[in-house]
């Protein structure tokens, strides 16, 4: 068994305090997407199984956690999407990653307007995880494109557009499964290529 001594006094502590950030942020980031404004780091650092004194040492503010979450969350879906760059298909991978970012929008928004009411800002490094997102999502539509899926008369900007409005669509209107797959289903009818179709 290692002593302080042996491991500097640091070793299994700082394994531990990485371990308490990680349970930490993935606990927050279910508690405060289901939960919104109202979720409490109370209720984080209880399902976290730590003190809340914990949890502020890792994360000094509310707001401090909540922007280390959405950036969390912007890293993890940009990853999915970078997954899907040697996909087969490449049609498939763009229309199923846009439905997949609507489907998770009503989490990330929670978390979002949490942020702000914390007196946070995406500004940090939640900016710089949803730049990445964003261009991620501009590989997938270029492959998409020159795959023939999608029509080549759009760019990132408005495809981007599109898919904002449909999160937000999706996320403050509380749409029914059916009525978002048929909301896409006219989206993608719309981007797809005229040999897509």
């Amino acid at each position: 068994m290692s002593t302080d001594r042996e491991t500097g006094g640091r070793g299994p502590r700082r394994a531990d305090a990485r371990t308490n950030r990680e349970r930490i942020l993935n606990v927050a980031e279910e508690v405060f997407g289901k939960g919104g404004r109202s979720a409490s780091t109370e209720e984080v650092a209880r399902l976290a199984g730590v003190g809340i004194a914990t949890v502020f040492r890792h994360f000094p503010t509310k707001a401090v956690l909540l922007e280390a979450v959405l950036a969390q969350r912007f890293h993890r879906l940009r990853e999915r999407a970078e997954s899907l760059f040697d996909a087969t298909d490449p049609g498939t991978a763009f229309f199923g990653f846009f439905r997949h970012l609507v489907t998770d929008a009503p989490g990330k928004i929670a978390i979002g307007e949490a942020l702000l009411e914390a007196g946070g800002d995406d500004s940090g490094d939640a900016a710089q995880e949803s730049a990445g997102l964003r261009r991620a999502v501009g590989v997938l539509l270029q492959q998409a494109q020159r795959a023939g899926a999608v029509r080549d008369d759009v760019e990132l900007p408005e495809v981007y557009a599109l898919l904002v409005a449909t999160s937000q669509a999706s996320a403050r209107t509380h749409l029914g499964e059916e009525v978002r797959d048929r909301m896409l289903a006219v989206v993608f009818d719309g981007l797809a290529s005229l040999r897509a179709r």
